[in-house]
């Protein structure tokens, strides 16, 4: 079996499905359900592969878009996508979105991997779901999978393979699992193991967070879920230990009462940047184009706004237009918040 590559921008894609699931998770109560299911589709355009993606819930129904799924629409329309919602009150809901995907110009084909072939591994995640997808992903590249929903199950194979002396060339543990998490799970297997084994960790959250945890538990790498073949056949093959990383401390900037003119003609950018800007504190003013912040700067006092933030492509008059109409005075601004 064989895997063959697409050409998407993985980061949007994952942000309009993250938002989705998000809405899902609002308006279903606990103990509902929410199922994601991935097609690829027979018709595609010539070069392109066609996906499917559905997202379902039996919550209560949709309360509303909010600002979440106004940006997945823009996302998708930027992508080529298109976005439908299905949702009956009181009952559930459920989002198709169906996306054509680039097919790159040499085929790639992810086959066995040979230094692997008829090796163990070991999956361990509370979902049944995720189990059963990674080991299909590690059968698809010559690997013998096993997988178990708790970390104390995992524990228990670990001692029964190292005993029999058919030990697990790999371990894929979830860092989030209801009776014992992927920190202490590590431990005790590296325990029994000892550190020459590769131990990934699956998780969904900011690595960042976890990471301190991780490498005195002597994690080898992590993947980030959702997980594709390609980021597992690169974390088997080329495992990294992971080291301290030393970030350089940053001071925060307050930009409370920071008065900012947005410039945008898209009606839907404006409100994203706009709540974005008001989140952070600003006072914001907005002009549809060019002509109108001209017009605002022209009756604006002296050192009025902050900051301009300004779109280039506009009707009337574009950025580049109107930019260089106060040019210096917002260099001197810039610099003045930057120090502050």
């Amino acid at each position: 079996m064989y895997t063959y590559v697409i050409i998407t921008d993985k980061l949007r894609l994952n942000q309009v499905l993250l938002n989705i699931v998000s809405n899902a998770t609002e308006f279903t109560p606990v103990g509902g359900t929410i199922s994601i299911r991935a097609l690829e589709k027979a018709c595609a355009p010539g070069g392109y592969a066609t996906y499917e993606f559905r997202v379902k819930d039996n919550g209560i129904g949709i309360r509303g878009t909010g600002l979440g799924m106004a940006i997945t629409k823009n996302i998708l329309d930027m992508m080529g996508g298109t976005i439908s919602v299905k949702s009956e009150e009181g009952k559930d809901s459920e989002f198709l979105v169906v996306l054509d995907c680039k097919l790159p110009d040499t085929i790639v084909k992810y086959g066995p991997i040979p230094e692997l072939q008829g090796a163990r591994a070991l999956v361990t995640d509370d979902d049944t779901n995720t189990c059963m997808s990674v080991s299909k992903m590690l059968r698809q590249i010559g690997m013998r999978a096993d997988w178990t929903v708790s970390g104390k199950k995992a524990i228990v194979r670990a001692k029964e393979v190292y005993e029999e002396q058919d030990e697990f060339k790999a371990y894929i543990i979830d860092w989030l699992m209801p009776d014992m998490n992927g920190a202490e799970t590590v431990r005790r297997i590296r325990k029994v193991i000892g550190d020459s084994t590769p131990i990934i960790i699956l998780t969904a959250y900011d690595w960042s967070d976890i990471e301190a945890e991780a490498r005195e538990a002597s994690v080898t790498a992590f993947v980030m879920k959702p997980l594709f073949v390609s980021e597992l056949r690169e974390v088997l093959t080329r495992p990294v230990r992971i080291e301290p990383v030393k970030e350089e401390p940053t001071e925060a900037v307050d930009f409370t009462g920071k008065r900012i003119l947005l410039v945008e003609d898209n009606e839907l950018n404006q409100e994203i940047a706009a709540e974005i800007l008001r989140e952070a504190g600003c006072v914001v003013d907005i002009a549809d184009h060019g002509i109108a912040a001209v017009d605002k700067m022209a009756s604006a006092s002296s050192g009025c706004y902050d900051l301009i933030l300004m779109d280039v492509q506009m009707p009337r008059m574009n950025g580049f237009v109107a930019k260089p109409i106060n040019i210096d005075a917002l260099m001197r601004t810039l610099a003045d918040i930057l120090k502050a």
